[in-house]
């Protein structure tokens, strides 16, 4: 189990704390959690805790804006056929379920249709496929949701063909922006959007916010559709702040309150009770991952076709597959997940500061999970390679504070393509540089990857008595929500702990009530997959603990718990 490091966030001054303190009635965790939130006035923290919709920026802010819904209308107007196309991921088809859900309400379901790439076929973004299609088909307009960005020659050729695009994208920009009609992407150097961290979805839902205020169509119609969003920005880890988080608030509103047939069939099939409301946290491991299932195993056509459901049989019966497709997914890449660490073992890589691993055999929808999975054994950036019709491709995933794309941009002369971000980034080559690969990359994070990038990091938003722990303050913490980057549940820590009787569940949890020698309550904690640390606490000397606070209910009563996140000895 590797060692984590902790990092406490800089910590705001008594009298900052004082004052929010005094100014919003809350104890002194709450008003620090804040401060480092940069939530210091009364009003500052209404609008916090009491987001509303009206707080949305004018969608018309946005570069193209006006041209987008210029042209929409144009072709609804004239009775153009219309293709809704997205990628095929969580974002890609949640985007193409809220615009064409949307718009089949307001324009004739004949002239309007969706289309998913094939992952394995066609791959990444708008494609050759999709486009000679389109065309064969009659369409004339196309809006590409979550990708386009970059598909430059792509939409040239469109053009070229009489099928014009409008791009809704959220991905960073290359030096040329596409001829389509409309680009949407907040990251464009030239767009004065306000707020630059919108999802793909959301994006579309800007798109769709703004053709309701030019038609003065009632925006009801159009937050119907928040649940969809919200899957969307809690599966693209997109940052939970301004916009986002406004409208991953009432996006949880409606998937708890509402949800449509799709995603509460959807949450059936994950294993969540009727009565459960779910948060960020629940969307991410329990819808998520089944809905990405659905392009991972076979195609995620069927995954919109469960979102735009509007039969309760039909949706359980769409649920159910993409459910057996995500158990699939589970096994396999469970089963590669071990063949990659052994081959580690095997090939005497344990000590490298990257690993690169390729295998023929391996399915292509796990690889990215995989890599992510190598990271929790070694902690290091990590590509997994795998083959298909003589093409290499593989997914690559980095450690908190390693440039992921920079360091492959070092790597450009043995790839045939890349792309992505700091954390993430696919790639394809040519079988015979694998081996090339390896060794550059490898190079290339040994000589700029830094001895802390090489430790798992838990942040600590403050150091804590157990006293002041209680059912009130977490109650205040859990406003803070939803929780996601940049505004993450926060994590405490306590010293000079003591255990009354720690206990292994299962062979591999850590079950115990602590407390501090200097006050006579006990709290209870309880830490998966944790037994590991039951030698630490059960020594009888002090220790320290990381962890988030939680509700437990038990037989009608309501205890605050701890969630452990890390063990230290004192």
């Amino acid at each position: 189990m590797t060692e984590k490091q902790w990092k406490t966030y800089p910590q705001p001054t008594a009298d900052i704390v004082k004052q929010i303190s005094e100014s919003i009635n809350v104890s002194r965790i709450p008003a620090t959690v804040l401060a480092q939130r940069n939530i210091i006035t009364f009003e500052q923290a209404k609008a916090f805790f009491r987001p509303s919709l009206n707080d949305l920026h004018d969608p018309f802010l946005m570069k193209d804006m006006d041209k987008a819904v210029e042209r929409l209308s144009k072709a609804i107007a004239e009775k153009e056929k219309i293709l809704i196309y997205g990628d095929y991921d969580v974002d890609g088809t949640t985007s193409v379920a809220l615009v064409y859900g949307f718009l089949r309400a307001l324009y004739s379901a004949e002239r309007l249709d969706f289309y998913v790439p094939d992952r394995y076929k066609e791959g990444y973004g708008i494609s050759k496929k999709s486009i000679d299609w389109a065309v064969a088909e009659g369409f004339s307009l196309v809006i590409a949701l979550d990708c386009g960005i970059k598909s430059v020659e792509l939409v040239a050729y469109a053009r070229e063909k009489g099928l014009e695009y409008i791009i809704c994208d959220h991905h960073l920009p290359g030096n040329e922006i596409p001829n389509a009609v409309a680009v949407l992407d907040a990251k464009r150097k030239d767009c004065p959007y306000p707020y630059k961290e919108l999802s793909g979805c959301g994006v579309g839902f800007k798109f769709m916010q703004a053709y309701c205020q030019k038609h003065q169509i009632d925006l009801q119609k159009l937050y119907d559709f928040l649940d969809l969003l919200v899957v969307s920005i809690s599966a693209d880890i997109v940052h939970m702040t301004g916009e986002n988080r406004v409208l991953s608030f009432f996006g949880l509103e409606r998937l708890n309150d509402a949800p449509r047939l799709g995603l509460n069939a959807l949450k059936e099939v994950a294993g969540f009770a009727p009565e459960k409301k779910l948060n960020i946290r629940n969307v991410v491991f329990g819808l998520a991952p089944r809905i990405n299932a659905a392009g991972r195993i076979e195609h995620a056509k069927k995954a919109v076709q469960l979102l735009l459901c509007e039969d309760p049989a039909e949706a359980s019966h769409w649920a159910e597959l993409i459910n057996q497709d995500n158990s699939q997914r589970r096994d396999l890449d469970s089963n590669i997940t071990q063949q990659a660490l052994q081959m580690i073992v095997d090939q005497g890589w344990e000590n490298h500061k990257s690993t690169v691993l390729f295998n023929p055999e391996w399915h292509k929808g796990v690889i990215g999970i995989v890599a992510s999975r190598c990271i929790e054994t070694y902690y290091r950036p990590t590509i997994i390679l795998t083959q298909e019709n003589g093409k290499v491709s593989g997914s690559a995933r980095s450690v908190e504070g390693f440039d992921l794309y920079h360091a492959l941009e070092h790597c450009a002369d043995v790839l045939e393509q890349f792309g992505g971000h700091m954390h993430a980034a696919g790639m394809s080559l040519k079988p015979e540089n694998v081996d090339k690969l390896r060794a550059k990359f490898e190079e290339i994070v040994s000589s700029q990857i830094t001895q802390e990038q090489q430790i798992p990091t838990i942040n600590i938003d403050a150091w804590v008595e157990i006293s002041e722990l209680t059912l009130k303050m977490h109650q205040i913490i859990m406003q803070l929500s939803p929780f996601g980057p940049l505004n993450m549940q926060p994590t405490f820590a306590a010293k000079n702990l003591i255990t009354e009787n720690p206990q292994i569940l299962k062979e591999q949890h850590l079950k115990m009530r602590i407390k501090q020698p200097n006050h006579t309550a006990y709290i209870d904690a309880i830490g998966f997959g944790m037994a590991h640390f039951y030698p630490i606490v059960a020594a009888g000397k002090p220790f320290q603990m990381a962890f988030q606070t939680e509700i437990n209910e038990f037989q009608g009563n309501t205890t605050l718990q701890l969630m452990i996140k890390d063990i230290k000895p004192m």
